[in-house]
């Protein structure tokens, strides 16, 4: 089977998986395109780069020379049209919003050469569907990175309906160069990863809400009993609590069954804008420049 070439990366999306892609393409010497409608985003994402590549230098996995070079591999664009021209593949890593990310893969189907593969950083939402709005749905496909994506080295490779048998390979292969284990996974709703977190996350938070145990505790169990590096809830703020809802109604949506219905207390959490790490607040307090983990409140239903 033919695997096609590719050396020119467009990633759509600066924000935390956005720059960690562009920074591990940058990292293996591919040319990257790194897209966002704001500057002062695309400004903060090389300034993150640049700091993860000095904790590269610092542990000495990277040289000063290969951050100067890896710098030098990233362009940035604010309009989509420029950024995409001559991609090999474009990353589409924007926010998990059907249609958002649907608008987005029209116009980078209309504004990316012919040959170019379109793949979206989703992390449930259906290829297929992604594919249908483009004239190339052969060449659509999904490329789920894990986050930190320089230090994770899962890549979810999803095959759409119509995604051919070349472009999964050159998918496949690519992701070994970037040092990454691929794992093929076909378009189901959650794929495998979030198929089976979602749920234990959801029902951490169910437990929290039915007065089974506080937020430390349910924690614990998990880090000290299942040998978890962190805690249900603590991931769930770590991914954002607003991320793991709209993965867990894409779930529910795709596969009808009540197990898959977000608990109440993370849909309130959300409503009131605790969406965890990026808000300051989750199940946790997050004070900038600290470790410590200070649990935000008491969160079971009277």
């Amino acid at each position: 089977m033919e695997i096609k070439i590719m050396k020119k990366i467009a990633v759509i999306g600066s924000g935390t998986m956005g720059n960690g892609i562009a920074h591990v393409f940058a990292q293996h010497g591919f040319s990257v395109s790194l897209i966002d409608i704001s500057e002062d985003a695309l400004k903060k994402a090389l300034s993150t780069i640049g700091k993860n590549l000095d904790r590269q230098v610092a542990k000495g996995s990277l040289t000063e020379a290969n951050k100067q070079e890896t710098l030098q591999n990233i362009k940035t664009f604010t309009q989509l049209k420029d950024g995409v021209a001559n991609a090999d593949l474009v990353v589409e890593a924007a926010t998990e919003n059907v249609d958002l990310k649907l608008n987005i893969f029209k116009e980078m189907d209309s504004y990316a050469k012919a040959g170019a593969i379109l793949s979206t950083n989703t992390s449930s939402i259906s290829i297929t569907k992604i594919a249908a709005v483009t004239k190339r749905p052969d060449k659509v496909i999904g490329m789920h990175f894990m986050n930190p994506v320089p230090v994770m080295k899962l890549v979810e490779v999803i095959r759409g309906y119509n995604t051919s048998d070349e472009v999964t390979n050159t998918i496949m292969e690519m992701s070994k160069k970037l040092q990454k284990v691929p794992v093929e996974v076909n378009d189901y709703p959650g794929f495998v990863a979030n198929r089976i977190l979602m749920p234990m996350i959801n029902e951490a938070i169910y437990s929290l809400y039915e007065g089974v145990a506080g937020v430390e505790e349910i924690d614990t169990v998990m880090k000290l009993g299942m040998a978890h590096p962190m805690g249900p809830l603590q991931l769930a703020d770590f991914i954002g609590l607003d991320v793991c809802l709209s993965i867990l109604r894409v779930l529910h949506d795709g596969f009808g069954n009540p197990k898959y219905a977000p608990c109440p207390l993370l849909v309130n959490m959300v409503q009131a804008g605790h969406k965890g790490v990026k808000s300051g607040s989750g199940f946790y307090q997050y004070t900038a420049g600290s470790k410590d983990l200070i649990v935000a409140k008491q969160f079971a239903k009277s």
